[in-house]
């Protein structure tokens, strides 16, 4: 009886322990819940714009776009996929063969000319003017330390090469102009075609706020002589004068008599090899406000350096102000400067302006 007895006090204490251990281990693996801490069950959703999501930038060669994170808004994912649609369009543009003529240039010593470099921060840039190369360069002054911001940048010391401190890609080796080439970030800016073409007469032969002459006594007289059909007009260089000689296909005579004046109205092809130089970033005029800032990030300087305040609206297409300007020039003058720039049109996504399709 005595035996019966311990043996089950003996079970009575196997039971005890159980019940202990089992309450231990609840307590030491318990809910969050506990502690104040609701657990929700896992779901996806989607995420609204108007969530901030802290995103984590990696550094990457020219051509790439990588972003880790753990969650991306639709703004932020918008940026990359733009440029990236625009380096596809480039990219099959120029593997367009009815186009080569087009959209495929060498690479000489006049687009080498155009490009600036910063090789502090291994960055590259083909200047496209009149398409506000001018901020950019200011951008491109601080980076190389000449000054260490930009609104300390005299306005005559931007395009001043001898004393800017922005050295051209043309003035390095062979071997340095293709290291950088292949190493560097590189990006343009691009705008529509024709109201870049407005934005230089005007810049040139209307106000000329640079005050250089030679546009007016120089090249003007010579477009006039040659592309004026009203021999007895004495008035200045008009639109039209102008639109003549960039749309003949023997302009290059005078190209040559102009020098690098040209700069302002020849292709994009013609002043920054699109096709023959792989860009890590092309940026648009028209979406400037977007563009500047994710150039510099890609670019890796958006913590030294900001780029300019865009006044709102001013980067904008004017269809009004293009339509006015060529409202005075024959749908073959017309067509002949398209047929001159269509490269240009094609490679960046610009639509062929209504009223050559009228």
């Amino acid at each position: 009886m005595h035996r019966q007895w311990l043996l089950l006090a003996a079970c009575f204490w196997v039971v005890f322990m159980f019940m202990v251990a089992s309450k231990f281990i609840t307590l030491t693996f318990k809910n969050p819940d506990v502690y104040g801490v609701k657990q929700e069950p896992l779901t996806l959703t989607a995420i609204t714009k108007a969530e901030k999501i802290q995103v984590t930038k990696v550094k990457r060669f020219p051509g790439e776009i990588q972003t880790i994170g753990r969650g991306l808004s639709e703004d932020i994912i918008h940026q990359p996929l733009v440029h990236m649609e625009r380096l596809e369009l480039l990219r099959n543009v120029c593997q367009d063969a009815s186009l080569k003529n087009l959209t495929h240039t060498t690479v000489s010593k006049f687009v080498l000319d155009r490009i600036f470099v910063c090789d502090k921060h291994k960055i590259l840039f083909c200047q496209t003017p009149k398409v506000g190369n001018t901020q950019w360069k200011k951008v491109l002054i601080v980076l190389n330390g000449a000054f260490s911001s930009i609104e300390e940048i005299p306005e005559n010391i931007v395009h001043d090469h001898e004393k800017n401190g922005l050295p051209r890609l043309s003035s390095f080796s062979d071997s340095e102009i293709q290291e950088r080439l292949k190493l560097y970030f590189k990006f343009f800016i691009v705008r529509d075609p024709f109201e870049r073409l407005i934005s230089a007469f005007k810049d040139k032969f209307v106000r000329n706020p640079r005050f250089e002459p030679w546009y007016r006594h120089e090249i003007a007289p010579g477009i006039i002589r040659k592309y004026r059909k009203n021999r007895t007009e004495t008035r200045g260089l008009q639109f039209e004068d102008f639109v003549r000689y960039l749309g003949d296909p023997n302009h290059r005579w005078l190209d040559i008599q102009f020098g690098d004046r040209i700069i302002h109205w020849v292709t994009y092809v013609e002043l920054c090899a699109p096709c023959e130089i792989t860009y890590s970033v092309v940026g648009h005029h028209e979406t400037l406000e977007e563009d500047a800032p994710y150039i510099l990030k890609e670019a890796g300087i958006d913590h030294l350096v900001s780029y300019p305040t865009i006044p709102p609206g001013i980067t904008l297409y004017n269809k009004t102000k293009v339509e006015r300007y060529f409202s005075g020039v024959s749908k073959r003058d017309i067509r002949r400067l398209y047929a001159r720039f269509e490269g240009d049109f094609n490679l960046f996504g610009y639509p062929e302006p209504d009223f050559l399709l009228n």
